[in-house]
């Protein structure tokens, strides 16, 4: 009965990431598609909706990935899977930071706003991933 419970909140996590990686990939679309149709000069918003692209198409990939490898777990699948998590959770604080960074260095040193809507995009991207990361570590806490 555990590992099925285990299953289920796994199964339902990559749902939710399945929803935001494709929604940041269709609005990414969207702007990119509206800013090049209507030959604005916007490069925070058309690097912004650049970086929402990519990365909406990069997470829809991994959490493909990761649906077809969906199974039932035992203890020390659950403790793989909980180490996984927090792995994640590192690796998308360190994405926010690059992207702070990233914006951070490109407001000051080059003044290129390019490269301030990438960093915005980075962030967004990160920050999105974290929170549901970190909701996804909070219900394996409870389970394993």
């Amino acid at each position: 009965m555990w590992s099925d419970t285990l299953l289920a909140a796994e199964r339902s996590h990559l749902i939710r990431i399945v929803i935001w990686s494709v929604t940041s990939a269709v609005l990414g679309t969207t702007f990119v598609a509206i800013i090049a149709g209507r030959r604005m000069s916007a490069p925070i918003a058309l690097w912004f909706a650049i970086q929402t692209l990519v990365w909406g198409s990069v997470e829809l990939i991994v959490a493909a990935a990761r649906w077809s490898a969906l199974s039932m777990r035992d203890v020390s699948g659950a403790t793989r899977l909980d180490r996984l998590t927090w792995f994640a959770i590192g690796i998308d604080a360190g994405i926010v930071a690059a992207g702070i960074t990233a914006v951070v260095m490109a407001r000051r040193l080059t003044r290129n706003l390019g490269a301030v809507g990438g960093g915005l995009g980075v962030v967004v991207q990160g920050l999105g991933l974290l929170v549901l990361d970190l909701t996804f570590a909070s219900i394996l806490a409870r389970l394993v």
